[in-house]
């Protein structure tokens, strides 16, 4: 069963929409709010705000397990020459990939 409702939309997010139609990528801007509604239910996503997970958490966590390793696996780095060898470990890093 199909309902008929307004929404009102943020200028940005009624471009976008409106994009995505344009391109081809859905028949209707009711189509667009639908998709996204339905993806929000598949992830189990509760649409509350704007943005419901702090990225921060997740390095603060990744910070914190870093800092249980053993002191002689912590990279050591002097402060005058720290970015120096940071900049050395990135080339030597991505040069392995």
């Amino acid at each position: 069963m199909t309902v008929k409702t307004t929404v009102t939309l943020s200028e940005d997010l009624l471009r976008y929409a409106e994009k995505l139609v344009e391109d081809g990528h859905y028949p209707s801007i009711s189509s667009v709010i639908e998709a996204g509604i339905a993806q929000m239910i598949e992830n189990e996503t509760p649409a509350v705000g704007p943005t419901t997970a702090d990225p921060l958490d997740g390095m603060g966590d990744e910070i914190r397990r870093r800092l249980e390793l053993p002191r002689d696996q912590w990279i050591p780095l002097d402060n005058d020459t720290m970015f120096e060898e940071i900049e050395a470990m990135v080339q030597k890093l991505s040069k392995a990939n």
